[in-house]
């Protein structure tokens, strides 16, 4: 899609958060799939996955990280493969340190929305709190609060999930029923 290579050509230029990033080394922001029906929306690339293998989920050596292979299974409750999603990161830098999150957050902002705008998902599975509060302009005091929960957005619909880390408690089976009910809204 032209849409989606133009912005990563405006975000490959852009200078915004230039003290708080590295620069995302890759040529793509925006890991393309099959099916556009589902996004998923990271927090920042993985420093040792996409950000060097320069493909969503897998590190340099090819393999499946742990968090794909978690999202993976997850992904098999709705009979989809991982290849087969469009994914992004809210922020599209890798930050140097955690307290620029939502600097970074903010500036990248408009990138995230004219890509979702290009990709016309119907849901967007935010991975975690940081990708949540990227994309959702709600208050809330914990993330649990707002996990499953569904949020229109536009024309598609928001569901925060627990990020599948395999370091969460909650990355598999906390996610495992909303995954089961995605089936209403594929």
């Amino acid at each position: 899609m032209k849409e989606l290579i133009d912005i990563d050509n405006e975000i490959f230029k852009c200078n915004l958060c230039s003290n708080m990033v590295e620069k995302f080394p890759n040529s793509k922001t925006v890991s393309i799939g099959k099916n556009n029906k589902i996004v998923v929306l990271g927090e920042a690339p993985a420093n040792n996955g996409w950000r060097k293998s320069g493909v969503a989920w897998y590190d340099i050596n090819h393999k499946l990280l742990p968090s794909g292979v978690i999202l993976q299974k997850l992904l098999d409750i709705i009979n989809i493969k991982l290849e087969d999603i469009y994914f992004l990161e809210a922020i599209k830098c890798y930050p140097k340190d955690r307290k620029y999150l939502n600097k970074c957050t903010h500036n990248c902002r408009v990138f995230l929305s004219r890509q979702l705008d290009i990709i016309k998902p119907k849901v967007v599975l935010a991975l975690g709190d940081a990708a949540t509060r990227s994309i959702l302009d709600i208050k809330y005091s914990k993330f649990s609060d707002v996990v499953g929960k569904r949020y229109s957005v536009g024309d598609y619909i928001v569901i925060p999930i627990y990020h599948p880390s395999p370091i969460s408690p909650m990355s598999y089976k906390g996610n495992i029923e909303i995954f089961k009910s995605l089936g209403d809204v594929l």
